[in-house]
């Protein structure tokens, strides 16, 4: 089945569905959010069209702080993210941090196609970006015994590998984050310069969307 393409003017239009929507339950949020944000939450996520935070987890406008990347990669050399994470962390307060990759990952895919050539990654900027998720890749085909230019043999062990590398993905991007200067400093209670910092120890969380089901699945990789 093929969807139906939306046009600039029918996101103009369901934006005044949703404004009059909002106005007649929820009156005060509007005027809520115009005073200011508070989210407990900052989501890295992929910037998927399957999988906006907002949706799948049912949130509204204010709850959630958010950056989103092809493969929501948490690279320590990524000034963007670094911001994210700072602001998130030292002028909102944010109390957790989720990592949250998807099945049928497109940069993930990619990025386990190039581990298996084994060829130099063009110079494009989003090779470079994904560089690091293609080393990653390379070393989740050899835990899965798979050799330089050697293709899974079956649709399944494709499958296998795809879901190895998310969670792999995953995972190291919370190994990424508690790395960061933003996250040390907050678990050893030092100040900030930012007036709205957390007064709690932030924690790092990582979990996978099943786009398949629109479930969220915690990896229990919490720290």
């Amino acid at each position: 089945m093929v969807l139906a393409k939306v046009t600039p003017q029918q996101l103009l239009d369901r934006n005044r569905s949703w404004n009059e929507e909002v106005e007649r339950n929820d009156s005060s949020l509007l005027k809520e959010n115009a005073a200011g944000q508070t989210p407990s939450i900052l989501w890295i996520g992929c910037s998927d069209s399957r999988v906006p935070e907002s949706v799948v987890a049912n949130c509204k406008p204010g709850d959630v702080f958010t950056h989103r990347n092809i493969a929501n990669q948490f690279n320590l050399n990524d000034d963007s993210a670094m911001s994210v994470l700072t602001y998130g962390v030292e002028a909102l307060g944010v109390e957790h941090v989720i990592i949250v990759g998807h099945t049928s990952c497109g940069g993930v895919l990619a990025s386990l196609t190039t581990a298996q050539s084994a060829t130099p990654p063009p110079s494009a900027p989003l090779s470079r970006f994904l560089t690091p998720l293609v080393e990653l890749s390379t070393a989740v085909r050899a835990s899965m015994g798979l050799k330089e230019g050697q293709a899974p043999k079956t649709d399944d062990e494709q499958k296998q590998l795809l879901a190895a590398a998310t969670e792999a993905n995953v995972k190291r991007q919370v190994e990424n984050v508690v790395k960061t200067d933003v996250i040390q400093a907050n678990w050893k209670g030092e100040k900030s310069a930012f007036p709205g910092e957390a007064s709690v120890r932030v924690k790092v969380h990582g979990w996978v969307h099943d786009v398949a089901t629109g479930k969220l699945r915690d990896l229990g990789v919490t720290q």
